[in-house]
């Protein structure tokens, strides 16, 4: 399918997203502060499968499965639960600007990923410098002496796991997703999985909820309505037009929205290892996704 020249309307709801999907992590952190990390990512999940299938039954898009599909659905969950699992349980020791910054290396990991599992899906010169500018920005904040607390490396490094089985979802999804529609292979691991974040809030969640106030309650529509119901159904109309190569040439903007929202709004500070990271990753990205081939893109 040939897809349409990108129009300056679709560019600007493009950024705007990106700036949506940005901003997630400090709208994690405000959420935190209320409720239990594993509550927080149950409700969030449970709100967006709702409004995802309310959706999906209005645009009358088919949602069945055959018992090959379940199979590979119930993997995705899996994934999918212990990737954000280990994702709130990071931001609850570290920042938003660290967050969204080591979220970040999520192309270069799929890149690297992509490279041994998926067939004519190399790494080029330009990928590798991209690849090696983004792992460098990460390298950056490990070092951060200045702004980085014993908490604040075990949050990072909860985080960096969690991007690398979010990587591995993404290959995976890259491989089977001929066989569905986009709606299908977003709904079904997050209603398969979201249980189980209510298990964990019982077992491991120290208080399931402990505070509501309009600012937790509006951090946490935002997630479930804005980042992963609408940005959803968005990007993924976008995608269908215009096709990956277009978007991915945005996908910078995420990293200096987050950081812009978690000074502005937590009061977080720009370290100078934190200006060397956002700049190499912003770089790493702009060099990976120029004049790149189509591919698939899957935003949560």
């Amino acid at each position: 399918m040939k897809n349409d020249d990108m129009t300056v309307r679709a560019a600007a709801l493009t950024i705007f997203l990106c700036i949506l999907f940005g901003a997630n992590t400090v709208a994690i952190k405000l959420c935190l502060t209320g409720l239990g990390a594993f509550t927080a990512a149950g409700i969030r999940f449970s709100i967006a499968a709702l409004v995802i299938y309310i959706w999906a039954r209005i645009r009358k898009i088919p949602l069945s499965l055959n018992s090959k599909q379940v199979g590979q659905m119930l993997i995705l969950a899996a994934i999918f639960v212990v990737q954000l699992s280990c994702f709130y349980l990071g931001m609850d020791k570290t920042t938003a600007s660290h967050g969204v910054l080591i979220s970040n290396v999520l192309p270069f990991i799929v890149l690297i990923l992509a490279h041994f599992f998926i067939p004519g899906d190399s790494i080029s010169l330009k990928k590798g410098i991209g690849i090696t500018l983004g792992f460098l920005g990460v390298l950056f904040l490990f070092f951060d002496d200045q702004d980085l607390t014993g908490d604040l490396k075990k949050g990072d490094l909860i985080i960096l796991v969690a991007v690398v089985l979010w990587s591995s979802s993404a290959v995976y999804v890259k491989k089977i997703i001929s066989g569905y529609n986009v709606v299908q292979i977003t709904l079904y691991p997050i209603v398969f999985g979201t249980p189980f974040f209510f298990i964990g809030a019982v077992l491991w969640d120290d208080q399931m909820i402990r505070m509501i106030n309009p600012t937790v309650i509006n951090a946490l529509l935002y997630q479930a309505i804005i980042s992963a119901s609408y940005g959803f159904i968005a990007w993924n109309s976008l995608l269908q037009r215009f096709g990956a190569t277009a978007l991915h040439s945005f996908l910078f903007v995420m990293p200096l929205s987050g950081v812009f929202f978690g000074v502005l709004l937590l009061g977080e500070t720009i370290t100078p290892h934190l200006a060397v990271c956002i700049m190499l990753i912003v770089a790493g990205v702009i060099i990976v996704n120029l004049r790149r081939k189509k591919r698939s893109v899957s935003v949560h």
